[in-house]
């Protein structure tokens, strides 16, 4: 039975008082990943609960307009057990309770996981900061990168580097192939955890793997994170490839240097960084986002049409974004400053089709002309 004293489950401070020490979860996002996440994670801390306490708080922005007195999200899974908005059909376990207070759904717990779009991130840390539990951490699902400012100079940050410099916590991040959808059905899938501490990184593990969700960890967390972001961009490009009707050659040729591509900009700003290309962060991700992910149906959806980007995602999306158009142009601002947009023509490509500057020609010629090439 789930608990029907949310005061009790969201608020209670208490546990080591009371003799618990077993780990509490917060999920942080309602959309289709954060909901397909809850799926694995509401099942596996109920098969572990010497380790993990058996609620799983869940935050799910409401994003009603005033007036509306229509059920919240949070309020829809809890009556129903299931998010019909974002992963409808997928019964989410009766002990992840959801809410609609951040605060409420965070403050106790010793792992977050967040599961929102990365432009959400710095409100979210904002309102986090100062109020979590000693001792937590975080586990990272988003996708995207960042930027910092030092003496005038920008470079590169990831998100996870972000969360970290905002709550004062370590995050791991999670990435791989595996789509909402299936995650959410409980077919065969695989991910990455990418950490700078073996220790949370084999907690986490515990945390998430399943027969039929496999997790390996790596400390090459740079890597891992990249991965996830990039493969969006390539995602993208794919798209194109398959609403302007190119043979499967292309899309395949497409597959192969968006990944060599990733692989030069992860070694340019991450040289240090490892090779996690073959785990399912990296070649296995790319290959499943660019088939069946949301970041080329929306690609194929703006390059046959004449709409304007954010229509195209509100038809498809309900409400949701797809990460690669923004995730493209921080890469390209990236690139720019440092003056290597040549080496990188997939990347820059996708960018300009989304900002009208490029189009079906300069795509294929960043392909036919691909200094892998040279």
């Amino acid at each position: 039975m789930p608990c029907q004293n949310f005061d009790y489950c969201f608020n209670n401070n208490s546990d080591e008082l009371r003799g618990d020490s077993r780990k509490k979860i917060a999920i942080v996002g309602g959309g289709n990943w954060g909901s397909a996440i809850a799926c694995v994670v509401g099942k596996t801390v109920k098969a572990q609960d010497d380790v993990f306490q058996p609620i799983v708080s869940m935050w799910c922005r409401d994003s009603r307009k005033p007036g509306d007195t229509t059920p919240s999200i949070a309020e829809t899974i809890n009556a129903t057990h299931e998010n019909p908005k974002y992963l409808p059909g997928r019964r989410i376990p009766s002990n992840v309770i959801a809410t609609s207070s951040l605060l409420d759904a965070c403050e106790s717990a010793h792992i977050l996981i967040l599961v929102v779009p990365h432009q959400g991130i710095p409100q979210i840390c904002s309102e986090l900061r100062g109020n979590l539990r000693d001792g937590a951490h975080a586990v990272s699902l988003t996708k995207g990168i960042s930027s910092t400012s030092e003496n005038d100079v920008i470079r590169m940050q990831l998100i996870s580097e972000d969360i970290e410099k905002a709550l004062g916590v370590e995050c791991s991040v999670l990435m791989g192939a595996n789509l909402a959808g299936e995650v959410a059905d409980g077919k065969f899938c695989e991910a990455t955890i990418g950490c700078k501490s073996l220790e949370n990184g084999e907690e986490l593990k515990m945390l998430f793997n399943t027969p039929n969700f496999r997790i390996r960890v790596t400390t090459d967390y740079e890597a891992v994170e990249l991965c996830g972001a990039l493969k969006n961009i390539v995602a993208c490009a794919a798209g194109f490839a398959d609403g302007l009707g190119w043979a499967y050659n292309v899309k395949s040729a497409i597959i192969r240097l968006g990944l060599l591509e990733t692989k030069k900009f992860v070694e340019h700003f991450y040289p240090s960084s490892h090779h996690t290309y073959f785990e399912s962060c990296g070649v296995a991700d790319l290959i499943t986002t660019c088939y069946g992910g949301r970041n080329r149906k929306v690609a194929e959806a703006f390059i046959k049409s004449d709409k304007p980007l954010h229509i195209v995602e509100q038809e498809l999306l309900k409400g949701q974004s797809a990460q690669g158009p923004p995730t493209a142009q921080d890469v390209f601002e990236m690139l720019e400053i440092h003056e290597i947009t040549e080496k990188f023509p997939i990347f820059t490509s996708v960018h300009k089709i989304f900002t009208g500057e490029h189009g079906e020609q300069e795509l294929y010629d960043s392909l036919r002309n691909h200094p892998e090439y040279d």
